[in-house]
């Protein structure tokens, strides 16, 4: 049997990574059997220890993946500068807080897709899920410096009072789109308007 070259096999973890990505997100991380994971990656059950000991290994390089491609999106927004309507943290406000990240359940940020998996899953998730979060913080707190005179600790607060609003605000109106079209769409539009009071 031919062996896989280093690419080959880099290219095979990096699928199984994007594959368990969307699917822990949408069906969550105990919901996601390995061989349902490796079918949907292109590759054979047995394939899996091959990348991994064990499927939290493979969650705790989801949750830092999945961060690390959200954080590189918010980045680029405050590297774009002012949005037309606002500072960059408005549009990030406005893009996170869309019926399109609502309805986009396998991809978007993982703070919201995995915050109740997180609490339920070994150290390792958490603190993969908790370094997520202090990226997020570090960045809204370093805009939030750079827009006005306040002070690091103030502007750590207004961080964590976003971050908190942005991802209780999506988890509420995922929870109620199919039953409560109107009341998640109000969930949306209010803490659109209000994220950065």
């Amino acid at each position: 049997m031919p062996r896989i070259t280093k690419e080959e096999k880099a290219r095979n973890r990096q699928n199984i990574v994007e594959a368990a990505g969307r699917m822990f997100r949408a069906r969550g991380i105990d919901a996601v059997g390995i061989a349902d994971l490796m079918k949907e990656a292109g590759l054979t059950h047995g394939g899996f220890y091959n990348h991994f000991a064990s499927k939290d290994d493979l969650a705790a390089e989801v949750c830092n993946a999945s961060f690390a491609a959200s954080l590189g999106v918010l980045r680029r927004a405050v590297e774009r500068g002012d949005a037309p309507t606002g500072t960059p943290l408005r549009r990030v406000v406005e893009d996170y807080l869309s019926a399109a990240h609502r309805d986009a359940l396998d991809g978007g940020c993982p703070s919201a897709s995995l915050v109740v998996d997180a609490g339920r899953q070994s150290e390792a998730v958490q603190r993969e899920y908790a370094a997520g979060v202090e990226g997020y913080l570090a960045g809204f707190a370093a805009e939030f410096a750079r827009e006005g005179d306040i002070t690091p600790e103030e502007a750590r607060e207004r961080a964590v009072l976003l971050l908190s609003r942005m991802v209780g605000a999506m988890v509420l109106a995922r929870a109620v789109r199919h039953v409560g079209p109107e009341l998640s769409d109000e969930i949306l539009r209010t803490c659109r308007t209000h994220a950065l009071d």
